[in-house]
Order: structure tokens, then C-alpha cells, then sequence
């Protein structure tokens, strides 16, 4: 393996524990979200995911059922360390996480009616918003190398907004619609490139 070859080459987690520790980390920063948050540790930070493998991985998590995030913490743990390693990665992202949640939703309820409480909560959803639409951003690089292309790709995602904030069509329709749209193109781009190698 040549050196370029090997600064490529991604990591991966040394332990079940440093897989663990991992997931818990992201799961602690993520108020409100933890897709910015993962995209940062997973593929910056940790260098567990490339930029493409992230986006592919994110969008098989995000039409299984369950949160998009837990779905990817359990393949990335499968992809590691097999079924041990999906449980590590879960417990990671819901251990201390539920404990701290059910320790601030006793809290909530003596403090609820307070103006402040309300201010930061409606904060808090505006930054999430935020983080959400900047890591769109930062993860377009990836759509380049997409076996739909790029126009394609950016017309299915007009299209998606379009079908949610104007026609306000249910997520089943928009999974079935667009996205066998998608796939469909995906499909036929990888099989188109092989050809044209």
C-alpha cells in the first residue's frame, strides 16, 4: 500500500469501549439533533466514515424505521465489531443520554411555566435548524462522486422541499415517490458506469 493509499485508508474504533464512548459523546452534544454532530465526529474527527460512505450510510438509516441516527450507530457498530458492536454503539447513544433526559423532564416540570424556559427552548430549535442546514452544506462535496449526478440530485432535493413545505405530503409518500425516483437514477448511473470505465 502506497502512502497516499494509507493516509486514505479511513480508521476504525480500537475497542467495543472506544466504540461506546464514541456514540455516548455524539449523543451528548446533539441537543436537538445529532446529525451535525455525527457528521463532525464520524467523518472529521474520528475518521471512522468518509464523506461518501457517511452520506450513503445516512441515507439507508434514514428510511428504515426508528431515528436516523440510531440506525446509523447500529450499522456502523455491525460494520466494526458484528452484533456485539451494534449493542455498544445503541448503548452509546442511550445510556446515560435516557438518564439524562428523565432527570431534566422532572426538572421541566417545576420550571415550565417560566418565560425564560420557553425563550430557550424555541433558541434551541432555531440552532438545530441551523446545524441541520449547515451540515447539508458541508456534505454536498459528496453528492459529485453520486452515481445520479449532480443536477439530478439537486432537482430530487428542490423537489423534496417543494413536497414538504408547500404540498405538505406525508413522509411515506415522499420515501416511495422521490425516493424510488432516486434509486432508480442511482441505479441506472451505476450501471451506466461500468460502460463508459
Amino acid at each position: 500500500m502506497s502512502a497516499p493509499e494509507a493516509a486514505s485508508a479511513p480508521q476504525r474504533p480500537a475497542s467495543l469501549w472506544a466504540l461506546y464512548l464514541a456514540f455516548n459523546r455524539l449523543a451528548l452534544q446533539g441537543f436537538g439533533g445529532v446529525l451535525a454532530v455525527a457528521q463532525r465526529e464520524l467523518v472529521e474527527r474520528l475518521g471512522w466514515l468518509s464523506r461518501e460512505e457517511f452520506v450513503e450510510t445516512l441515507a439507508i438509516a434514514q428510511v428504515l424505521p426508528g431515528p436516523n441516527v440510531v440506525n446509523l450507530s447500529l450499522m456502523i457498530g455491525d460494520r466494526y465489531f458484528g452484533l456485539r458492536g451494534a449493542f455498544a454503539a445503541l448503548a452509546g447513544m442511550f445510556v446515560l443520554p435516557s438518564l439524562l433526559v428523565l432527570s431534566m423532564a422532572a426538572l421541566y416540570g417545576s420550571v415550565a411555566q417560566h418565560p425564560v424556559v420557553g425563550n430557550a427552548l424555541r433558541g434551541m430549535g432555531a440552532v438545530s435548524a441551523g446545524l441541520i442546514l449547515a451540515t447539508g452544506f458541508k456534505l454536498l462535496p459528496a453528492v459529485r462522486r453520486n452515481p445520479m449526478g449532480r443536477a439530478l440530485a439537486a432537482v430530487l432535493a428542490v423537489a423534496t422541499v417543494v413536497a414538504v413545505v408547500w404540498l405538505r405530503l406525508p413522509l411515506p409518500w415522499l420515501v416511495l415517490l422521490l425516493g424510488g425516483l432516486g434509486m432508480a437514477a442511482a441505479w441506472r448511473g451505476l450501471r451506466q458506469a461500468p460502460a463508459s470505465a
